[in-house]
């Protein structure tokens, strides 16, 4: 094969792992995540079976006399261990995500984290948090005063 099929097959990799990571960051929505998570494990092993593979190479299986080139096999081991581990992180993820979905009614990670905080605040004794971006003050805020000039005073 060529240098444009290696530099396809990278940047598609590349591509796998930003979409994931994308999904990560962005998504609200728990079944979301969970799926991002998947496809950018599905990058990272593409990326690591190709730092392996070589266009020339054959399997690394010693039959005799043959002295061709081989591939690399740890990539592709730690590929098949990376792929046992992230079925059972996915399944576990799943399963996580079933229960809070029993637990609470939703997926939107929103929803869930002030639900969370509600109970904690209700299991603890404590009023709910107010907001952070609320003013201190009464309601409605008295209308702001001009500032003094020098030597002036005011009552």
């Amino acid at each position: 094969m060529n240098d444009a099929t290696t530099l396809t097959l990278y940047l598609g990799a590349i591509g796998l792992l930003a979409i994931g990571i994308g999904g990560l960051v962005l998504a609200r929505h728990l079944f979301r995540v969970v799926m991002a998570l998947a496809i950018a494990e599905a990058g990272a092993n593409l990326l690591l079976v190709l730092t392996g593979f070589r266009w020339d190479a054959v399997a690394p299986i010693l039959t005799g006399a043959d002295r061709a080139p081989m591939v690399d096999p740890v990539p592709q081991a730690l590929v098949l261990t990376a792929i046992v581990i992230g079925v059972g992180v996915q399944a576990l993820a799943l399963a996580l995500a079933i229960r809070l979905r029993q637990a609470y009614g939703t997926l939107d990670l929103r929803l869930i984290r002030a639900r969370m905080a509600a109970e904690i605040d209700g299991a603890a004794g404590l009023a709910p948090a107010g907001s952070r971006d609320r003013p201190a003050g009464e309601r409605p805020l008295p209308p702001p005063q001009p500032a003094a000039l020098p030597g002036e005073t005011r009552p």
